[in-house]
């Protein structure tokens, strides 16, 4: 398979039917993803960036075009493909362990039993910090550890896709921080694959391999890919100081303030 299309898609358009007839949230997407890039979806509310990565998870299907995974056509949602939302939506009755034991369950309870299934979820927590955590109910932890078991719930399923909604965009700008961190280190050690929505340009800039801007909706679409070519491992206070990330900043904001300085309002 060619690793520079781990994940295609083709002409992909999608269309909601509302009371005031049909609404074109997204047209003509083309979009090839390599195995193991990191990619950002970023542009203003309302530019189906929400709806692509629904799209690429699964859980909506498109009007029109092709979406593949692995040369796989996308047909509905798979653990192959690990969503991690805004809201962490654990739940609160279980237990961190047990929130994460739900989701190994369903992916490998078939095949692997009791004993193996509890590595998986350990090695899970283990590899977000909170293996310290793991007894412990969601109302017993801060917002930030709450996100980190999301995310440790959706590799714990061993995806081939990690796909993140502005998983960051609830929590205070130091914990934002060292979460943006903490995922620069655990992509580095899993090799994901990883696809993510995000409304903030330094974000982009620090995670990326490339941007994805997208046009004012509706009828949204790809406006420009930025190529971002900053050597990894990368570090926050040193990239404060690199031009490059300076002008890839700028060039960002140059996209979404002056090319698509007036976005249309949210749709309902």
């Amino acid at each position: 398979m060619d690793n520079n299309k781990f994940i295609e898609i083709q002409n992909a358009q999608m269309s909601f039917n509302t009371r005031n007839g049909v609404f074109q949230a997204l047209r003509d997407i083309n979009l090839t993803v390599a195995r193991g890039e990191f990619i950002t979806l970023i542009g203003h509310s309302g530019c189906g960036k929400s709806t692509l990565l629904n799209m690429i998870a699964g859980l909506l299907k498109a009007s029109d075009g092709l979406l593949l995974c692995a040369n796989r056509e996308i047909a509905g949602p798979a653990p192959e493909r690990a969503v991690v939302f805004q809201n962490h939506s654990l739940l609160p009755w279980l237990t961190c362990f047990e929130n994460v034991y739900l989701a190994v369950e369903r992916v490998f309870g078939a095949a692997e039993g009791k004993a193996q299934m509890k590595e998986r979820t350990n090695a899970a927590l283990a590899l977000v910090g909170l293996t310290h955590a793991a007894q412990k109910r969601p109302h017993e932890i801060s917002g930030g550890m709450k996100q980190r078991v999301g995310i440790a719930r959706a590799l714990s399923m061993e995806p081939k896709v990690l796909l993140m909604d502005e998983p960051f965009g609830a929590l205070d700008a130091l914990t934002r921080a060292h979460l943006q961190d903490e995922l620069l280190k655990i992509v580095a050690r899993t090799s994901s694959t990883v696809v993510m929505v995000t409304h903030d340009v330094d974000e982009a800039v620090l995670l990326s391999d490339r941007i994805v801007m997208m046009t004012n909706g509706p009828a949204a679409t790809i406006g420009e890919i930025l190529k971002v070519e900053l050597e990894r491992p990368r570090e926050r206070v040193a990239l404060a100081q690199d031009a490059r990330y300076s002008q890839y900043r700028t060039a960002v904001l140059e996209f979404l303030y002056h090319r698509q300085a007036h976005p249309a309002k949210e749709a309902a």
